[in-house]
């Protein structure tokens, strides 16, 4: 009986994290035990103390691990990872940003593991993350056997910066779509968890409040469509650095009542319950978890066409599609999916319908399966050739 592939699946982020963490943690719990023995393994900073990915770990019954650090280059972490790879005798490890992608490499080269690493898109803004970390970590990864890039724009990026085509394997994010079901019985309750009425009309998002999302421009469009539709209510979810700025600007545009921001939240599905209408207006992306939902739970939809989000929903099939920092397109599309409810209504059940048969989490864990072992066989093709250093 071949021997299980034992993956280290490694990542380091703050807070409660965001899209990617929802991959990691469903991936390893789908995980068949007799083929892959996957550890989740988080890097976590010390200071961090709102770090949230534990409970969700057990929550899923994940093999899961923290290693905590007291900065961003303490070295007692490092040798606990290193020890970490050993004790688990890992074979592949599976980093998910920078950070990681670096340790994958020196582990790589020290404990003679395969480095993978699935490029999730480079979505921070500060100058150091712009100008210094994310172009090194592009050129890192032209080197690494192989890289799973969640998008065709992520994927090309890559290609320029160095890596061979052939290594770089594009797998759109993929959603357990029988776990993100509607239920139209659950729609009035989630209204009242809100505070909103049968009457509103309910626009939705949901996201990390930080200058990619480009919720400023979501506010000023869903003032505009509100001369024509006074029911309008804007609901965001998620927390960030320009909550307060996105409050006084929903203030000063929305008044009172025209716009409720939540935080963070984790009860995805029962938000799309309230909501009449998704909207994703960011700048940026890799491909959204968010727009994956939104299909998935029959909600319609309107989105910017940033990074894979026109690789998941096309225009004018699945929901309407615009250019991205076009606030007047914007606006335009979301007046569009409210008048036009016929409309609106078939592209909602062809986005449930394009979950259903072509972007389930199923296949998305097979294609990720197959990189595994052709990664695995490499490895031990390569032992067999010459012996691991002492």
């Amino acid at each position: 009986m071949r021997v299980p592939i034992r993956v280290l699946e490694l990542r380091s982020v703050r807070g409660t994290g965001g899209g990617p963490e929802k991959t990691i943690l469903l991936g390893a719990a789908r995980s068949d035990p007799s083929r892959f023995q996957v550890t989740v393994c988080y890097v976590r900073d010390a200071r961090d103390e709102i770090f949230g990915i534990g409970p969700r770990a057990a929550s899923l019954k994940v093999d899961y691990v923290e290693v905590r650090e007291r900065h961003s280059l303490d070295p007692a972490a490092w040798s606990r990872l290193r020890a970490l790879v050993r004790d688990r005798r890992i074979d592949i490890v599976h980093a998910h940003e920078y950070k990681t992608d670096l340790i994958a490499a020196w582990l790589a080269r020290t404990e003679r593991v395969v480095a993978l690493s699935t490029a999730h898109g480079w979505t921070g803004h500060s100058r150091r993350e712009r100008w210094l970390y994310y172009p090194a970590d592009r050129r890192l990864l032209a080197r690494f056997p192989h890289v799973i890039a969640v998008s065709s724009d992520i994927r090309r990026a890559l290609i320029a910066a160095g890596a061979r085509p052939d290594r770089v394997t594009t797998i759109l994010n993929g959603i357990d779509h029988r776990a993100f079901r509607r239920s139209h019985l659950a729609e009035p309750i989630a209204r009242r968890a809100l505070g909103l009425s049968a009457d509103d009309v309910v626009i939705g998002s949901i996201g990390r409040l930080e200058p990619q999302k480009r919720f400023d421009l979501l506010i000023d469009a869903v003032a505009a469509v509100r001369t024509a539709h006074p029911r309008v209510r804007l609901v965001l979810a998620g927390d960030g650095s320009l909550r307060s700025a996105l409050e006084s600007q929903a203030q000063r545009v929305l008044g009172d009542d025209g716009c409720r921001l939540l935080g963070h939240r984790s009860d995805v599905a029962d938000l799309h319950h309230a909501f009449d209408l998704f909207v994703q207006s960011s700048d940026y992306e890799g491909t959204p978890n968010a727009v994956l939902e939104a299909m998935a739970l029959e909600t319609a939809l309107v989105a910017t066409d940033a990074g894979g989000t026109a690789e998941l929903a096309v225009d004018g099939v699945h929901g309407r599609i615009v250019p991205c920092g076009d606030a007047g397109a914007l606006t335009r599309a979301i007046a569009a999916a409210l008048d036009d409810r016929d409309g609106t209504a078939r592209m909602t059940a062809a986005a449930r319908s394009r979950v259903e048969r072509e972007l389930s989490f199923d296949a998305r864990m097979r294609a990720l399966e197959c990189i595994y072992e052709q990664l695995a066989d490499s490895r031990r093709d390569d032992d067999r050739v010459a012996p691991a250093a002492v």
